[in-house]
């Protein structure tokens, strides 16, 4: 497959390059790469990325549940550059939470559920396309399912240092001293 905007097309033909290849676009052109066949579930029910090297633990919600939730993240705040894995830690604390709250875990396992039979017969993992997903996600925008999972995203996404490094974020600065004297300006992600 090999569909390229006319612009960048010409682009980078004119500069002599290859079209680059990022994993978001990849993505949009590959129905057969998802990451529901990046993640298998194990015996005792946690969820294993061989690819990336990580597990996670799933103890409240179902694993299938668990692993929607990180697509569902990657989906509303996407970036080519973070691993899975940091999806994956930002939405652990549904299941934690889920274990102690019956309310929250119904909110959780019910969200998914109605996600799955809205995206139809293969359910939202099943939707190899992001832009299919995000279609979907749109008509589901306002409910308390995805203002919960939206709302958390913001802080359990973007509050982990190893993301920092990635964005090139070099965290709090008041107690160095402030950004002027550490090179504020050298950020390269803007």
């Amino acid at each position: 497959m090999s569909h390229v905007h006319p612009h960048d097309h010409h682009h980078d033909h004119a500069h002599g390059r290859a079209p680059q290849l990022t994993r978001r676009s990849f993505l949009q052109r590959s129905s057969s790469v998802t990451l529901a066949s990046a993640i298998t579930v194990t015996s005792a029910g946690a969820l294993l990325n061989s690819a990336e090297a990580w597990a996670l633990d799933v103890k409240a919600l179902k694993p299938q549940t668990m692993t929607t939730l990180i697509q569902l993240a990657r989906d509303i705040y996407p970036h080519d550059r973070f691993a899975d894995r940091f999806y994956a830690i930002a939405v652990k604390g549904h299941d934690e939470k889920a274990g102690k709250d019956a309310a929250h875990k119904a909110l959780i396992e019910g969200g998914v559920a109605a996600l799955d039979k809205a995206a139809g017969a293969k359910g939202y993992l099943g939707l190899g396309w992001e832009d299919e997903r995000v279609k979907l996600l749109r008509k589901i925008e306002t409910t308390p399912f995805f203002q919960t999972i939206r709302g958390g995203l913001v802080v359990s996404l973007y509050n982990q240092p190893d993301v920092w490094s990635v964005l090139g974020y070099e965290g709090e600065s008041y107690s160095k001293g402030g950004y002027i004297e550490r090179g504020f300006n050298d950020i390269d992600w803007l």
